[in-house]
Order: structure tokens, then sequence, then C-alpha cells
């Protein structure tokens, strides 16, 4: 067979369409670790972050020279807002797939300087071959797109308007996964509790809060996780679910972005740091929870004031992780046009005072693990996750792979978790 070679950028939604690129062409290609012997070089993309556009032609190049004679192309969130000017660049490119049309990689690959990039493309009802890296776990869409209108995000002009899986389908993937062993999914989406706003077929009405209840009546799943909720969409009823269904792992991954209401308006963000503060101290009833965020700094517009209300939310919530960025614009969003930019300079002392004082909680966090016990699912020799996600050492062996076991945690620092298998 002929070998692919594949690099991920980006989100769990990015990672997942790669292994469906693989699935898909799993009858012609088996992947290779090593570019230099692949017959097809494929790079999976992302916008979100800073200088993508750089970063995809700077590795394309490299790649081009490792192996002249592969074949290349360029799929994911860049693919889609740059199109065609992605072979301009770069003519040795052969075809170019946006996100959203993952379910036609075939097509591309046999078109000659195809450019398929339709936001409006739908593929919700399209049953995918399925691979996966991890016998014990799994990522499952249950929706595609985003209808935000995040003024610093590209995804909606990537990945087009939101629409959500039909529950059946995705019933009958968790079931076909469970029967294969699988003890843990993770459902994927944008905005996963907004599922159920729209479908593309006649659907029954339901919510993120009914597919929870549903899934977790599936044989077998013994863990349930998702990514990414929106905190305008974190109800009562959503967040009682969270609770009290012991299926569902108790880590919640909650994008703050900023503290600051004005800045958070400007964001279009929908919510004030009341409403996000007030579904924490909710969260944090939750014996053992933890909580993830996103957090941007320098903001157009963002004064000193409106940073120290970032900090005012760390303090209070005391994140056990968090993924911040200085804030960089954004092609096609309406961020990018602000007058007001804030001085790189500025943003990145911000920055590091954020991360310092994090760093500082998450000390204070590890100190007070010793001692507790997790539950925790071996995924690989040696290690695993606990039910709030932390990543938790063992001494490595292979009798306990794919179990979840209770783990007593003997020593800790602000990244990992060691402990004994009682």
């Amino acid at each position: 067979m002929k070998k692919l070679y594949i690099e991920t950028f980006g989100c769990q939604m990015n990672v997942k369409d790669s292994e469906h690129i693989i699935a898909e062409l799993s009858d012609e290609y088996t992947t290779t670790q090593n570019p230099e012997e692949a017959e097809l070089i494929l790079l999976n993309t992302c916008s979100v972050r800073e200088k993508p556009v750089q970063k995809l032609f700077s590795e394309l190049g490299a790649l081009k020279k490792k192996n002249p004679d592969a074949k290349f192309g360029v799929c994911g969130c860049t693919a889609s807002h740059m199109g065609k000017e992605i072979i301009k660049r770069a003519p040795f490119v052969s075809f170019v797939l946006g996100a959203r049309n993952v379910s036609r990689i075939k097509e591309a690959l046999n078109t000659p300087k195809a450019v398929i990039t339709d936001i409006n493309y739908d593929d919700t009802t399209y049953i995918f071959k399925n691979t996966r890296k991890n016998p014990y776990k799994d990522f499952v869409n249950i929706m595609v797109g985003c209808d935000k209108k995040c003024s610093f995000c590209i995804v909606p002009k990537t990945r087009g308007k939101e629409l959500s899986i039909p529950m059946d389908l995705i019933l009958k993937q968790v079931e076909k996964l469970a029967n294969e062993g699988v003890k843990e999914i993770t459902l994927l989406g944008q905005n996963v509790n907004n599922y159920g706003k729209r479908f593309s077929v006649d659907h029954p009405k339901v919510d993120f809060t009914d597919l929870l209840r549903e899934v977790s009546k599936i044989a077998g799943i013994e863990r349930i996780r998702f990514t990414s909720p929106h905190p305008l969409h974190a109800d009562d009823r959503f967040l009682d679910e969270f609770a009290n269904n012991p299926k569902i792992c108790k880590h919640i991954h909650f994008p703050l972005q900023s503290g600051s209401s004005e800045i958070l308006k400007a964001m279009r963000r929908g919510y004030t740091k009341e409403w996000f503060l007030n579904r924490c101290e909710i969260i944090r009833q939750i014996p053992d929870v933890s909580i993830t965020t996103d957090i941007i700094v320098g903001f157009p517009g963002e004064s000193e004031k409106d940073f120290e209300e970032t900090m005012d939310v760390l303090e209070k919530v005391r994140f056990e992780q968090i993924f911040s960025f200085v804030y960089s614009p954004r092609p096609l969003t309406e961020a990018a046009q602000m007058s007001n930019q804030v001085d790189k300079q500025t943003a990145k002392e911000r920055l590091y005072r954020l991360q310092q004082r994090h760093g500082e909680i998450l000390d204070e966090i590890a100190k007070n693990q010793i001692g507790k016990i997790y539950k925790v699912l071996i995924d690989e020799p040696g290690s695993g996750k606990s039910d709030n996600f932390f990543t938790v050492k063992i001494p490595e062996t292979d009798k306990y792979l794919g179990e979840i076991v209770d783990v007593k945690i003997t020593e800790a620092n602000k990244h990992t978790l060691k402990g004994e298998v009682i």
C-alpha cells in the first residue's frame, strides 16, 4: 500500500477530522511518521492561533525539500479561507480541502488542482469510516459549524453555519465504539451545549442534556466527556445533568476569554463576568471538579482595569488549567479592523503576569492532591487520566491497561500526579 503522512494543527475537531481522512483513505494508504517515505503528504490546518498562514507555507516548503516527489494536499480551516490562493503561492500543492468538506477527501485526491471549500456543505448524515489511536477512548462529533459571531474568531467563516448531527446516528456510533471496547468518549462541537438548535433533516426537538442522558444509557461506555461548552448556554438543567450523571466526567472546559464584561461585549461573547462567575460557583459545588479555560489578553481596547478583571476571575475560580494567548488579529474578523489595538509589549507583559500567577495557583492545587484517591482510566502503560482530567502516572505496567482503577496520589506537581493503585 501507498503511504500517507499527515500533520494536524489546532483543536480536537481537527484531530478527529484527520482520523476521518485516514480512515477514508485506508483502502489505498497506510500512515507513516516519516514524510520522506510518503507518497501523499497532507497538512490539516488551523486558523485560530497566531500566524497560521506563515506556518502553513513554511511547513509546506520544508516538507517539499524532504520529499519533492510526494503529492501534497492542504486541508482544514486555513484551506477554507484561503482556497485557491494556496495553490497560487505553492503550485506543487495538488488539492485544497476545506474543514467542512472532509467527507469529500477522495474526490479532492482524484481531481487535479481541486479546491473544495464549500462552508455550506452538509455531511452531518455521512457515515465516516472509523479509526482511532487509542483502543479505550475516542472522539465523537455531534455537530459541525458555528453560529456565534465572536468578533475575534474566524471559525464561522471556515466551518460554516451550525448543524447538529442526528441523535440516532450519534448513538449508533457510540454503541459501535462500546462494542469495540471503548470505555470513554468525548463529544465534540464548537459549542456542544447548543446541540439540537438546527438539523438538516426532520428531527424531534432535543438538546444537549437530552443527548447526554441517552449516551449515558449505552452499556460499556463508562465515561463521557465533552468539549467545548459555551458559558452562554450553561443553563441550570445542563449543569444539573453535569453534576449528577455518574458517567459524566467531572471536568469542564469553560472558555472565559476575558474577565471584563466590557471586553466580553466587544468580543460578542453574549455573557458577563457575573454570569460566568455564577456558573463557576455552581460547578465548584461538585466534589473534586476541575475547570479549565481559554483566556485572551490584549484584546483591542483592553485597559489595565479590564485586565485586572480577568485576574480577579482567575483568583475566584482558580482554574486547574488555562490556555492563554496574546490577541492576534485573524483575517475576516471584526476585531482585526478595530482601531484600538493594544500594544504588543503591553499584551505580552499582561500574559506573563497571568501565567505567573496561575503557576502559583497550580502549585497550591498540586499540594492539595496528595493523599486523594481518584478513579483513573489507564490508557497506556503507566499513565492515564483521572475523572477530573489530571494526568496520573503509576508504576509502568501493562497489568491495568484499559481498566478504570482507584489510584491514591503520592506525589504531585503542577502538570502531573503520581500514585499507586489501591
